[in-house]
């Protein structure tokens, strides 16, 4: 078991090195190693496989509330009684202009974001028309979001100019029958290979604070590893009045920065990004960049209200990271 700096050093050099970590390894060193040599361990990691460059990413809600899965924590939920608002698919006019509004500010890429099961029907062929318009008339990346789709959809979606899919698996697989039964982590998986399969970066993480173990945060972290999965948001939970984990008491900074560093020594060469929950860390989560991360979902929408994308500039330029976005 690690149980010191050097030893959390000698295992970050073998992982410079090519080494990685597996199922097989005992990985508990992880839960009860030192914080601050773990996170700065893994700053040292996110240094040498991601340098100073840090992604940001921003979605527009494109379709809100009423979605028939029963995810415990999703305010979005048609089982559960919350102030979530409802609307249908927004129109292309609003879509196209909030990604010229990211683009202006240098944001790196835009998703459309959707509640329910997938997206079918005219509101899909709706979205494909928004994504052509924003590959046509602007140079950010495009990133989506729509649930269950098929592989003939996610052909369609790259076609269109999409270049990066976005399905969170959540948490492990032991856990995951806890917080959603009207889906399962298998489909979760399918839906990341067929994306795959159609040409498509993935985006997949999830969310901590559920109820989950540390050993559930450690399976989640192997499973991405696993799927090769290079762009990892880790959301943290902020209970929703209304749905069944309302009362679920938050996480400590400390718990997050642990959560962040042991993604870094399991992923080392993913973008780590620091998504939803921000408001429960101080300065907008500025520590959670001297703790493996290396990305983050900017602007003011859903749960990382707080920060706006000129304070996240601002914060990241003071620390010499580099948030110049690779524009195509």
């Amino acid at each position: 078991m690690m149980s010191d700096y050097a030893d959390l050093t000698a295992l970050a050099d073998a992982l410079i090195d090519g080494r990685r970590l597996t199922r097989e390894d005992d990985l508990s060193f992880l839960i009860d190693c030192p914080l601050d040599g773990l996170c700065r361990e893994a700053d040292r990691l996110r240094a040498h496989f991601i340098g100073d460059t840090v992604e940001l990413c921003s979605i527009i809600n494109g379709r809100s509330g009423r979605c028939s899965e029963d995810c415990r924590y999703c305010a979005q939920s048609s089982h559960y009684h919350t102030d979530c608002k409802t609307y249908a698919f927004l129109d292309e006019d609003t879509i196209v202009a909030e990604a010229r509004a990211n683009q202006k500010e240098h944001v790196g890429r835009f998703s459309i974001v959707t509640s329910g099961r997938a997206l079918s029907g005219d509101e899909f062929n709706r979205a494909l028309s928004a994504y052509r318009r924003m590959h046509e008339e602007l140079s950010i990346e495009l990133c989506a979001s729509h649930g269950f789709l098929t592989e003939e959809q996610f052909r369609k979606l790259k076609a269109a100019g999409v270049t990066r899919y976005h399905d969170n698996i959540e948490t492990s697989r032991r856990f995951f029958p806890e917080i959603c039964t009207t889906h399962t982590f298998d489909q979760k998986l399918e839906t990341i290979r067929a994306a795959k399969r159609a040409g498509l970066e993935v985006c997949s993480g999830g969310i901590i604070g559920l109820g989950e173990t540390f050993e559930d945060r450690i399976d989640m972290a192997l499973t991405l590893a696993e799927l090769e999965i290079r762009s990892i948001p880790i959301n943290v939970l902020m209970a929703i009045p209304g749905t069944p984990l309302e009362a679920m008491p938050p996480l400590s900074e400390d718990e997050i920065l642990r959560t962040f560093a042991l993604f870094r020594f399991i992923v080392p060469e993913a973008h780590i990004r620091l998504a939803g929950g921000r408001r429960l860390m101080e300065k907008d989560g500025i520590r959670a960049f001297c703790s493996g991360a290396s990305a983050a979902l900017t602007g003011n929408m859903l749960t990382t209200c707080g920060a706006t994308i000129r304070s996240d500039m601002a914060m990241l330029a003071a620390m010499g990271r580099d948030t110049t976005p690779h524009y195509r």
